[in-house]
């Protein structure tokens, strides 16, 4: 089995280990792993057992991390591991997120930082995607590809579900350009019932991914009966709006019966365009309806004229009505990073 040495960890004696890459701050005595079933303490050190080993590897339109307001219409190159740090009952990418806690082994396909890059420039991607399964679990990995990207002028992103700690987070953020953030809900309870994470620990992470300037989308999975009610959209609206800024997009997706909740119904549209509306009201510029045929719901509307400036389908980048950032028809200056090409 692959092991690396780990960042991020203090001894606490007998052998025991605190890991504090993430904020769940597993204590693992030896022998033992984390919950994210991918760091192992052997005699009181602690390694990543995933380090340069992929179990997925695609080349995917930036829109469907989803980023929309980041090199929209780019290609990016997606990788992962096994194992994660959340238990969602809903995971559509359980198989290879929860593989350690259900199968033995760490299977994938050995694969460098190296390689990683090369095969990213020679795909022509403007970006990799550390994806599928959570970032953070990986993040000795990712770490070494972000930086050979960097310097490779490629750029990283992170797909992840927010709960990274500061002190991981401010390690990677200088080589760190966009991410997509799951909020899942604004129910504490209702956070640890389906993921066994903290809403605060979330919250406190995305406001850590503002305060260091990478850019930043959200995304929020609606469930029936657990996230859908007009008072918890409304809080997830209001906080992102308050807290992160009005030009952060918000990506709202539909919920379909998956892993193990399979007692739900699919979100119903009305719930979706609910969501959407108070998403404006609150004072969102860009708010999108992700993973339904909607007619324009994935599309970027100018917030200062009213006319479609970026035009998508199905997760992927149609046409832009944009110069350099800025809208053609009224010139107000969309969100975002390199939307289109010359600058404005």
């Amino acid at each position: 089995m692959n092991s690396h040495p780990a960042k991020f960890w203090e001894a606490t004696g007998n052998d025991k280990v605190r890991c504090n890459l993430c904020r769940f701050h597993c204590l693992i005595a030896d022998g033992r792993r984390g919950r994210c079933g991918v760091r192992e303490n052997r005699r009181g050190l602690l390694y990543s057992l995933v380090y340069g080993h992929t179990v997925a590897e695609n080349i995917d339109p930036i829109e469907k991390k989803p980023l929309y307001h980041f090199h929209p219409g780019s290609k990016s190159l997606s990788l992962a591991t096994v194992g994660c740090n959340f238990r969602c009952l809903h995971c559509q990418n359980h198989q290879i997120s929860q593989w350690p806690h259900e199968h033995d082994g760490v299977p994938g396909t050995e694969l460098s930082p190296q390689e990683v890059v090369r095969h990213a420039v020679e795909s022509g991607s403007a970006s990799i995607a550390y994806t599928y399964t959570e970032p953070t679990i990986y993040f000795e990995y990712a770490f070494d590809t972000a930086v050979l990207a960097r310097a490779a002028g490629i750029k990283n992103v992170f797909v992840t579900n927010g709960y990274i700690t500061t002190e991981a987070l401010e390690s990677i953020a200088p080589y760190l350009d966009a991410a997509n953030v799951d909020l899942k809900g604004f129910s504490d309870k209702a956070y640890r019932e389906v993921t066994g994470a903290s809403l605060n620990g979330v919250l406190d992470c995305l406001r850590d991914y503002r305060r260091l300037g990478i850019w930043l989308e959200v995304t929020t999975l609606v469930i029936p009966g657990h996230n859908d009610s007009e008072e918890e959209l409304q809080q997830i609206a209001t906080f992102i709006a308050d807290e992160l800024g009005r030009d952060v997009p918000w990506h709202i997706s539909a919920f379909y019966p998956t892993y193990k909740m399979l007692d739900r119904p699919p979100t119903a549209a009305v719930t979706l365009s609910l969501a959407r509306d108070l998403g404006r009201q609150a004072g969102l510029k860009y708010v999108y309806l992700g993973n339904v045929d909607q007619a324009g719901g994935g599309d970027t509307i100018c917030p200062g004229c009213g006319q479609t400036v970026i035009r998508r389908q199905r997760l992927q980048f149609i046409a832009t009505e944009l110069t350099g950032n800025c809208c053609k028809y009224c010139q107000y200056e969309i969100a975002g990073v390199r939307l289109s090409e010359p600058l404005c």
